[in-house]
């Protein structure tokens, strides 16, 4: 009998130590570790599938800062056991607590009694099932710092919370929340196996094997096993449960309907972060057709048009019909997908690799999951079609519908650009009723639908290599679109599109000298073939902060239906130029522009590395002064300008002095001289990161003009003002920086080298010091080109009347000035001789009232003042 109670005795204490001490094991967490063979299999099948590695980099900073809990829109074993092994294997936070989940095929034997053991203990002291809810599991386990997983669609999920009231995963968290002071974040993410959007119907093999948003377990299997690099892991913004909670709309909310609320506002981020990824659903182009001509606003536009011009219905619906097969685009996902695969050959073989802006592009992803996105790139060249569509497209986003200019309709290129997403544009819509609403009615359609949208807001491509100042028509049409409801907002991203070389730029330099522009056809593009064979450095994409078009407007006192005409127009321009600053201030410095700067700004006609190498240096100080983005290639700046004098002196800009010494000096010093005939490929450089500088020039020529060592900023601020009106039509600015503030900065930026000083008594007084005055020089000099052309412009209208010309041989008689004054020397910068330059000048003096000789007064006083200016450079010779 006593050795019968010791046998009790023990196997209670074995029970008690098995059960009772292993009450934190349930079917809904994954091991800690994985055996070997386990942890071999599900590595090898899952690690060709790729991650975001920006994406992943946010969401291993917030393990520091709270509680993660990963969200997939369907329940699937199969994810949850990836996100498990792959994401242990990247070193993020890894979900090992599954709600609503069991996987008992992935535990352990051991692991197995454990659970059923403590099954049974727990129904036979409590007469119930343990839960790992109301037992404290989910809650000590999350506090703990484990990560938690959970799928927001689940048919039985819905059964239980609904029919059988048990526990809510986003209940819990909800309450949970209440309880710890740290945030909660929910991470909505997708393993998506296809970049393709939906295409009409379901198939047969979506009915069988699951669709590609939401695959079955066979299809699935299959394109992991066979094709794993196809599939992608997207992560969402996380969702803060305590932000959540503190919105004053959920303050009267009882836990069920806050539950209610999450989930849905969940699930609607995951779906529009899906859109974001493959594009809305397509239609055919008979569908379109519909939506766009048979729509009731078109509709009542035709009828009113007939009507009132007398015109045949019939004839103007056949006439619609044709104009809309001339824009529309016949978008293709498998030829952009194949397109992508060539241009990552081509891109390979003619640049030395893309730089892209990851952090960038995270953010334009976010902003695609709130709205469609309007991408606004600057425009170099007929490359930057290929160059944004490609890397969207391997960075998991669909590729934007393009508005490309009619002139690149040429066959094939047209049919191909049409299957890319182009859609094409006329130059101007001039007496053109019937085409200016079928456009517009078409660019809406493609808001309604929740495409993205692409286009250049300069109009064609720049042939000077700044920014050209903004065109507003298709920013007009899309604005009109938001304003009568197409979408609930706009999101327009600046994206910048630099090249270390440009591969058309003989072409455009051609056309700045006053040649007629060769019109795009295919024999033009069979002798692309020759750019195959040559490098061309490399290419530079950068995103700004997308713009929402809501808040823009939201800092209007007044709606934008109740807009004036003229508040509506300079909300347009405002956003505009909000555009094309935002470019400005994303694109990329390069060693070859910094040396253009170097080299037309220097007073001499020839010059060392040694003395070029003191304007890059003073160049540099102020632009990381102002954080500007600097190619990598400028870390090593001695390297750097050794590089690019080789590679000019190689493209024959630039050409070693001949000396009488016949002994090899060092490579620091020999002198070399910019050829003339090349002084407008420099010029095309320069002026890639002139914008940055635009404001210490005003500045430096301010203080220059001035003629004084000493002086008080207040008195700059009138020719910072003159100056930037000036110049209005060659460089933009920003309308919310008053010129006291841009003085204020560019001030301090010249003190940070050591340029000026304050002085010791006076308040807002400074000094020149003796390095400063050659400084100054260095930045003044940006703006001698274009004093020099506006002179050149000025000397003609003071020669010619109003009526004595017109516009067209007015540019001539310039252009033929311009030469003649060069060579006599009255103009020193060959690169002063742009039509560009020149019609910008006419442009301002038209806008100012001086339109011929009989406006003496308008004349005589900018004669005097860009002699002024001028002036100031006399002390370099």
């Amino acid at each position: 009998m006593q050795m019968l109670n010791r046998i009790k005795a023990k196997t209670k204490t074995w029970w008690a130590k098995f059960a009772h001490g292993h009450d934190d094991q349930y079917a809904c967490s994954l091991p800690r570790t994985w055996g070997f063979f386990s942890s071999l299999i599900l590595k090898s099948v899952f690690s060709q599938v790729s991650l975001n590695p920006t994406q992943a980099a946010h969401v291993k900073a917030l393990q520091k800062e709270g509680i993660i809990v990963y969200a997939s829109k369907y329940k699937s074993n199969f994810e949850y056991l990836f996100y498990n092994i792959r994401y242990k294997e990247e070193g993020l936070p890894f979900p090992q607590i599954g709600f609503e989940y069991r996987v008992l095929f992935w535990k352990r034997i051991s692991s197995l009694i454990r659970i059923v053991l403590g099954q049974l203990d727990h129904l036979r002291c409590h007469k119930t099932l343990r839960n790992p809810y109301t037992s404290g599991f989910m809650e000590r386990e999350l506090k703990a710092g484990r990560t938690g997983f959970l799928s927001l669609v689940d048919r039985k999920g819905f059964y239980r919370r609904f029919v059988k009231a048990k526990h809510d995963p986003l209940g819990f968290l909800i309450e949970l929340q209440h309880k710890v002071s740290h945030p909660i974040y929910i991470v909505p993410q997708w393993l998506l196996f296809s970049k393709r959007p939906q295409n009409g119907p379901l198939g047969i093999s979506d009915i069988f094997f699951g669709t590609e948003e939401h695959p079955g377990r066979l299809r699935r299997l299959m394109t992991i096993v066979r094709k794993p690099h196809k599939a992608f892991v997207e992560i969402s913004d996380p969702l803060i449960v305590k932000t959540f909670l503190d919105e004053p709309d959920n303050q009267n909310r009882n836990p069920e309907q806050l539950s209610f609320v999450l989930r849905q506002r969940l699930l609607d981020q995951m779906n529009r972060h899906r859109q974001s990824i493959t594009g809305p659903v397509l239609k055919t182009r008979e569908e379109l057709k519909e939506l766009i001509l048979r729509n009731e606003r078109f509709h009542k536009f035709i009828t009113e048009y007939a009507r009132t011009g007398k015109r045949d219905l019939f004839d103007l619906q056949k006439k619609a019909d044709a104009v809309l097969d001339e824009i529309a685009a016949d978008y293709s996902p498998t030829f952009v997908q194949a397109t992508c695969k060539i241009f990552g050959w081509v891109w390979k073989t003619m640049f030395d690799g893309i730089v892209l802006d990851m952090e960038g592009l995270s953010r334009v992803k976010s902003a695609a999951t709130k709205a469609p996105v309007v991408f606004v790139p600057c425009h170099r060249s007929h490359f930057d079609y290929f160059v944004l569509p490609y890397l969207l497209n391997a960075n998991n986003m669909p590729c934007p519908h393009v508005a490309a200019g009619r002139n690149l309709s040429f066959w094939p290129m047209g049919t191909f650009f049409k299957k890319g997403g182009a859609f094409f544009v006329r130059r101007s819509f001039h007496g053109a009723r019937l085409y200016a609403q079928i456009f517009s009615e078409y660019v809406r359609m493609l808001i309604e639908q929740g495409f993205n949208i692409g286009f250049f807001i300069e109009g064609g491509r720049s042939r000077t290599g700044k920014m050209v100042l903004p065109k507003t028509g298709l920013l007009t049409i899309l604005t009109d679109a938001y304003k009568t409801g197409a979408c609930d907002d706009l999101m327009f991203v600046p994206v910048y599109i630099g090249y270390d070389r440009l591969l058309e730029e003989n072409a455009l330099l051609e056309e700045l000298q006053g040649k007629k522009k060769k019109q795009e056809s295919f024999r033009q593009l069979i002798r692309v073939r020759k750019l195959l064979n040559k490098r061309h450095g490399r290419v530079y994409v950068q995103f700004d902060e997308p713009i929402s078009l809501k808040a823009l407007v939201s800092q209007s006192d007044v709606s934008l239906q109740e807009m004036e005409r003229s508040e509506y127009h300079a909300l347009g321009r405002n956003l505009a130029y909000r555009i094309i600053n935002g470019i400005n201030s994303v694109s990329v410095v390069t060693p070859e522009a910094l040396m253009a700067c170097a080299i037309l700004n220097y007073p001499k006609q020839s010059f060392t590395q040694t003395e070029l190498l003191l304007y890059v240096e003073t160049y540099l100080t102020y632009l990381v002064f102002h954080n500007a983005h600097l190619s990598e290639n400028l870390d090593d700046i001695e390297h750097a300008v050794r590089k690019v004098l080789a590679i000019y002196k190689n493209r024959k800009f630039i050409e070693k002095q001949e000396t009488k010494d016949k002994d090899d000096a060092a490579f620091s010093d020999q002198r070399f001289v910019a050829l003339e005939n090349k002084r407008l490929n420099l010029e095309y450089y320069k002026n890639n990161c002139i914008h940055f500088f635009i404001p210490a020039a005003y500045t430096a020529i301010a203080i220059l003009s001035y003629d004084a060592f000493q002086f008080s900023a207040s008195v700059l601020h009138a020719d910072y003002n003159f100056l930037q009106d000036f110049f209005k039509y060659e460089f933009a600015y920003d309308a919310d920086k008053t010129p006291e503030y841009m003085v204020r900065k560019t001030l301090k930026a010249f003190m940070d080298d050591a340029i000026l000083m304050p002085h010791r008594t006076l308040p807002d007084t400074y000094n020149i010091t003796s390095a400063g005055f050659r400084k100054l020089l260095f930045f003044a000099s940006f703006l001698k080109t274009y004093f020099e052309s506006y002179w050149v412009v000025l000397n003609v209208l003071k020669k010619y009347g109003n009526r004595e010309i017109v516009k067209k041989e007015r540019v001539k008689r310039i252009l033929t000035l311009g030469k003649r004054l060069y060579k006599q020397r009255e103009i020193e910068r060959r690169e002063a001789l742009s039509q560009v330059n020149y019609e910008n000048g006419l442009t301002f003096f038209n806008f100012k009232g001086i339109r011929g000789s009989e406006d003496e007064e308008g004349i005589g006083f900018y004669t005097q003042v860009i002699q002024k200016y001028l002036g100031c450079f006399m002390v370099q010779k």
